[in-house]
C-alpha cells in the first residue's frame, strides 16, 4: 500500500501541474522574500511563463523595485529551491 502523500506527489509530477504550483508558491512566498515595507506598497497578482506580476501602489515604488528586480528574482528562486521566475513586472 503506498502512502497518500506519495502518491499524489506522483500523480503532480505526471500530469505537468508542478510548474504551475511552484509559480503560485512564489506569489505566497512574496511578503517573506520582500519583507513587510515592500509587501504594504505592492501585491503580487499572478505567474505566467515564469512572469511575476506585482502591482504598485506608486510610480516611485514601480522606479526602486525596477532597481531591486534582479535581487528579487534570486530570492524568490532561492525560497523555490529552482529556476521559476524569470521576470517581474511592475503594473
Amino acid at each position: 500500500m503506498q502512502h497518500i502523500g506519495g502518491a499524489l506527489k506522483k500523480l503532480i509530477k505526471s500530469s505537468g501541474l508542478q510548474k504551475g504550483l511552484d509559480q503560485q508558491k512564489a506569489v505566497d512566498f512574496w511578503s517573506v522574500v520582500v519583507g513587510e515595507n515592500i509587501t504594504k506598497n505592492t501585491e503580487p497578482i499572478s505567474v505566467e511563463y515564469g512572469i511575476l506580476k506585482v502591482k504598485v501602489k506608486t510610480p516611485a515604488w514601480r522606479q526602486e523595485l525596477q532597481l531591486q528586480k534582479t535581487n528579487i528574482i534570486n530570492k524568490l528562486n532561492n525560497e523555490l529551491g529552482k529556476k521559476t521566475i524569470k521576470d517581474i513586472r511592475f503594473i
